[in-house]
């Protein structure tokens, strides 16, 4: 007979229970207890995680860079990177208008020039997202190309074995006389329809079944693809074609003669592939610059509505004439030259106490309104005492305020007037240091006539000549009327400011973008879609199974099925081995069917 836990000594109870605590303990403690492991999850070690080498790192970024996720962030950021471009004036095309942003912004600009917003599409930090987007697109793209041959190879796949288990499925009853002969008839019929429709196909047989699987729509992955491939072929055509591309300025006022040489561009931005010798032999005189205003009294009174810069063009030892307008470029040799900008060039003509002749040319004034206000700078190196610079201001049209200052009235040429302040001293020029034609540093110069001095400004009409101050000599503002003019509507000659520039690369561009744009239309309207058709021989037909599945979104796929089913059975009606059951029967087997499909009921059946 066994004893009772109550019939024990109280002493020998507590002595026991201390040593199963003890090994309990103990249990916990021993670290090397081999049926619990160190890093149990009442185990005193910590939890030891898996470490990433340096090669697992770099793959982890691989992996990061090249996921669509990252294209996406870097292609949108590669778009945001590229406002800048056109919000400042960039120095490749608009070199004046970089020099205009620093005159009128002296404190900022060194600040944007150092952050390159002046040469966006140049600088370090665009083209590492530039870089860093294409990496990404290529070692995205390849895998799935790999991928995407293999499905190609790829055989459809085998027939679900409950079709009507799939949302798109529809099923139809069909008599025959041999039924197992007519459900293969059946299938190679559908299988010779869904060819027909651009499926790919395959049967598949097994027993009293016969099926045949098929699928279409590889056009989709296929035109993803190519759009990807076409953005690569974008940003590599676009990289390598700047190293054999150039753009160059070029000011010519009436009458002058530009030739196709690095010496006599203005400013040249030249690709890393551009040799001295790759510029076409050809020169450019521009004979006349015209222009349009609005007559005085119309909508839109003084504004410009037409520039047309007339050039002769000699090329081979042949001159043709030609026009460059805005937005229609003069095509020469493989060079194509644009109109950027267009002003007045009043010439000056400065001579010494002695009468000789210092300084005299036609000097480009930048318009700075609508009304061509122009501001230009002359710039007189030698033949004085000391170095002059004279600061102008040209007005096509002459008003005056209230207070006496001028402004231009109107942008053709009425009333012409130009004033000039002087200043001397050292112009900086023999430092070696370069500075810009349309630039007048005044910080170390004397300022001699106008504001702040007891000499008024030099006004001067076309034809009119003034003394320089303290006798240094004399300043004319030649008119340039041809002999009978009756208005000074000629009397100021005009000057273009033009583009040359070349990029074999445009061509191919045009075509990655077509392509990218073909590949999307392609990825965005081919659906993605399997079909199967089924025929099992019953005892007195066949019973016809269809079903559909999309891969992707394709709202379609219903009615493409319900094409698939009345085309299949207009074939099987004109094949003649089997035909369609009586509308009545057809009634009666729908509820036998649902029933058959549908969940046995638990409520007992009630006679």
């Amino acid at each position: 007979m066994s004893r009772s836990h109550s019939d024990e000594n109280p002493d020998q109870t507590h002595t026991k229970n201390a040593k199963n605590k003890d090994a309990v303990t103990s249990k916990t403690t021993d670290t090397s207890d081999p049926l619990r492991p160190s890093d149990h999850v009442d185990g005193d070690d910590s939890v030891a995680q898996p470490r990433l080498g340096f090669v697992g790192w770099l793959r982890w970024g691989w992996r990061q860079l090249t996921s669509m996720r990252t294209a996406l962030v870097l292609l949108l950021v590669l778009a945001i990177a590229a406002i800048p471009g056109s919000i400042f004036p960039q120095r490749m095309a608009d070199p004046n208008g970089v020099s205009q942003w620093q005159r009128d912004n002296p404190d900022i600009f060194p600040i944007l020039d150092g952050l390159k917003l002046f040469d966006v599409y140049l600088s370090p930090w665009f083209s590492a997202i530039y870089l860093l987007l294409f990496a990404s697109l290529v070692g995205c793209v390849i895998p799935r190309i790999r991928h995407h041959a293999k499905a190609l190879r790829a055989r459809p796949p085998r027939t679900p074995a409950r079709l009507q288990r799939l949302e798109d499925f529809r099923s139809v009853e069909r008599a025959a006389g041999d039924a197992e002969a007519a459900a293969s008839t059946s299938v190679d019929i559908a299988t010779a329809q869904l060819k027909a429709l651009g499926y790919r196909v395959e049967r598949y047989d097994r027993g009293r079944s016969f099926s045949v699987s098929a699928e279409r729509g590889y056009w989709r992955e296929t035109g993803n693809l190519l759009f990807h491939l076409a953005l690569v072929g974008v940003l590599v055509t676009v990289g390598v074609g700047g190293g054999f591309s150039y753009t160059g300025q070029r000011v010519l006022v009436e009458g002058e003669t530009f030739a196709n040489t690095l010496v006599d561009y203005d400013s040249m931005n030249r690709g890393r592939f551009v040799g001295d010798d790759a510029l076409a032999p050809y020169s450019m005189r521009l004979d006349t610059f015209d222009v349009s205003y609005q007559p005085f009294g119309e909508p839109g009174s003084g504004q410009a509505g037409d520039f047309s810069a007339n050039v002769t063009v000699k090329e081979h030892g042949k001159e043709r004439t030609g026009s460059v307008q805005v937005n229609h470029p003069l095509g020469v040799a493989d060079d194509n030259v644009f109109l950027l900008g267009n002003g007045y060039a009043p010439t000056i003509t400065v001579r010494n106490a002695a009468g000789d002749v210092v300084f005299t040319n036609s000097v480009p004034f930048l318009p700075q309104d609508t009304q061509m206000t122009s501001l230009g700078v002359i710039k007189v190196t030698d033949g004085l005492p000391e170095q002059l610079g004279l600061l102008g201001f040209f007005y096509p049209t002459t008003g005056v305020l209230k207070s006496g200052a001028f402004f231009s009235a109107y942008g053709a040429l009425t009333n012409p007037t130009l004033t000039l302040d002087v200043y001397s001293g050292d112009l900086g020029i023999n430092e070696g240091t370069p500075r810009s034609v349309y630039v007048l540093d005044t910080t170390d110069l004397t300022k001699l006539t106008g504001r702040t001095t007891d000499v008024a400004s030099i006004e001067l009409a076309p034809g009119e000549t003034a003394d320089l101050p303290n006798g240094m000599g004399t300043v004319t503002f030649e008119d340039e009327s041809p002999a009978g003019a009756t208005d000074a509507s000629q009397s100021v000659k005009r000057f273009a400011s033009l583009q040359i520039h070349r990029d074999d690369s445009g061509p191919w561009v045009l075509a990655f973008a077509l392509l990218a744009l073909g590949g999307l239309m392609l990825a965005l309207f081919v659906p993605r879609r399997r079909m199967w058709v089924k025929a099992t021989a019953t005892a007195d037909g066949v019973a016809l199974e269809y079903a559909g599945l999309a891969r992707g979104e394709d709202p379609t796929i219903a009615m493409a099925l319900d094409d698939l089913v009345a085309g299949h059975a207009r074939l099987l009606d004109a094949d003649g081995s089997t035909s369609a059951r009586p509308a009545e029967a057809e009634r009666e087997a729908a509820p036998e069917a649902a029933a058959s499909d549908s969940p046995a009921s638990d409520t007992p059946k009630v006679d």
